[in-house]
């Protein structure tokens, strides 16, 4: 099986080291130098649960809540699907949805739309993937290799035909589609995950790189703080909104944003390029300032 580097996983996930370190302090990511495609989808899925506001330490509460409710289970995030359910993480697993905390089963009214049956294997090259989340977890693998990731928009578009309500398939067509440049399709699909979740910070974010790509500066600041109202440790909200100013020439408000990056993330080459640019709009207030002294 493949391996992924730390820097491979942090670059594929778009994640800060801050972020990463957090989440192996809390239990939620064994710390390591080397991971397999399963331990991606692991920090994936955690990624998106703190995206929508579900703490780190209440989602190690929900992952230890579940496997005792289910005997056996040694990796709820990958052998059932996770949901936020207000502040706390349910699961579906076996055909129900349990919210581990409490120990209570709840009402499912899309569990009969989203059930799939699976075909039985048949002669051929390729076994039918029914699944919404196989069939999800291939959409990742597809999109790693750049010469799949056509067909990785293909699988994606089959997951939200199968569950239009799949926010985290919406996001990451939008991300194919972003770096493919074509904009257009990339926006509507962080506004369709918007739209399914309004608090999940990361549509935003991705959605405030698409404005700023296209140059609504202004759409995308609003945008970034939105992304930083729901998740203010969200690292990577704090440097593009920076950007975002020092593209409107606001370096004040920028100031703010680098040193909340800085302060997220320590080490670095993003962090650098954060404390170079804190360091030269100290220098030019410092020199505005001798300046109105000069002629006043």
């Amino acid at each position: 099986m493949y391996r992924y580097s730390r820097a491979d996983l942090l670059r594929i996930l778009r994640l800060a080291p801050r972020q990463l370190q957090t989440w192996e302090k809390a239990g939620l990511v064994n710390t390591s130098e080397d991971y397999s495609f399963f331990d991606l989808l692991q920090v994936k899925k955690v990624r998106d649960l703190c995206a929508q506001r579900v703490r780190p330490a209440v989602i190690r509460r929900s992952l230890d809540a579940m496997q005792k409710q289910a005997a056996g289970m040694e990796n709820p995030l990958l052998e059932a699907s996770a949901y936020r359910s207000g502040h706390r993480v349910a699961f579906r697993h076996e055909g129900k949805l349990l919210e581990p905390i409490a120990g209570q089963f709840m009402f499912d009214f899309a569990a009969d739309e989203k059930k799939v049956v699976t075909s039985p294997r048949t002669p051929g090259p390729e076994l039918v993937i029914t699944d919404v989340a196989d069939l999800f977890a291939k959409g990742i693998t597809l999109e790693e290799n750049p010469s799949s990731q056509t067909e990785a928009i293909a699988v994606y578009l089959r997951v939200l035909e199968m569950d239009p309500l799949h926010a985290a398939a919406h996001i990451n067509l939008g991300t194919l589609y972003y770096n493919r440049q074509e904009y257009a399709l990339a926006e509507k699909h962080y506004r369709s995950a918007i739209q399914i979740d309004p608090r999940y910070a990361l549509a935003y974010f991705d959605l405030g790189n698409v404005l700023d790509e296209t140059g609504r500066i202004d759409d995308a600041i609003s945008t970034y703080k939105t992304a930083i109202q729901l998740a203010p440790t969200y690292a990577d909200a704090h440097y593009n909104l920076a950007l975002a100013y020092e593209k409107k020439r606001e370096s004040r408000k920028a100031l703010q944003h680098w040193r909340s990056y800085i302060k997220l993330d320590t080490t670095g080459p993003w962090t650098v390029h954060a404390k170079h640019q804190i360091q030269r709009i100290l220098q030019n207030e410092s020199l505005k300032l001798v300046h109105t002294r000069q002629t006043s």
